[in-house]
């Protein structure tokens, strides 16, 4: 998504709840992952792996996300608390076509030279690493005042669950769904199962419908919502 459609696309991009309808802006293919072989020992190469969605490439950069944000950094703060300080040097997780580059030195697991007996501070006079400015991050607005605010992002809660049930489900996928969701409701209050079900009839009109008659409710004419935008029958 380009960044100025950012402010004027119809949902909130940083809303977790919401998705980009690829109609809307395409899936963009950036590489390939190709998995062609089973682990020899699952706890070398399975439970010691240590993944972090600020391990980026150059050319990729994170968003102001606050999710992502959150991730970031807490992250590693679970890796060093379950691998050790040094996870990232175990085989499974350290680069495989480049040479890692820092500063670091000691602490547990450390099993490799350890920098030898080169400087371990920046900026210092014995060329060691330096940071790779084309590398940075780009750059991003922020504007506004900080503080908790009512959360008023002018997009439609209910538009996307009744795509996904409309167009996305199979026949099959419906039934297994309304079978859930009905399994699982039925010894719930009756109050709490008809408000329930009124969301579900905000979504998509058959879908509250089917729900209510599987949990033998006799709905009042709940408020329908469609993808046209709100409406009520």
């Amino acid at each position: 998504m380009p960044p100025e459609d950012v402010e004027t696309y119809r949902f909130d991009i940083f809303d977790v709840t919401k998705v980009w309808p690829h109609g809307d802006y395409s899936p963009m293919n950036i590489g390939r992952m190709v998995l062609n072989r089973n682990p020899e020992n699952y706890f070398a190469e399975v439970e010691q792996a240590a993944f972090s969605p600020a391990n980026f490439v150059p050319g990729i950069a994170a968003s102001p996300d606050k999710m992502l944000q959150g991730r970031l950094f807490a992250y590693y703060d679970a890796h060093r608390y379950r691998l050790g300080p040094n996870y990232h040097l175990l085989p499974v997780n350290r680069p495989k076509g480049v040479e890692m580059k820092n500063y670091e030195r000691d602490g547990f697991m450390r099993f490799d030279s350890n920098g030898k007996g080169t400087a371990n501070y920046y900026p210092n006079s014995f060329n060691g690493p330096e940071p790779d400015i084309q590398a940075a991050e780009p750059t991003f607005e922020v504007s506004g005042t900080a503080g908790r605010q009512r959360y008023t992002y002018p997009n439609d809660d209910f538009i996307q669950p009744g795509e996904l049930y409309r167009k996305a489900m199979t026949e099959q996928d419906r039934n297994h769904l309304i079978g859930n969701i009905v399994s699982h409701l039925r010894n719930a209050n009756k109050e709490i199962q008809i408000r329930q079900t009124k969301l579900f009839a905000k979504a998509d009109a058959e879908y509250g419908r089917r729900v209510a008659e599987g949990l033998g409710l006799e709905m009042e004419k709940p408020e329908i919502r469609h993808a046209a935008g709100p409406t009520t029958t």
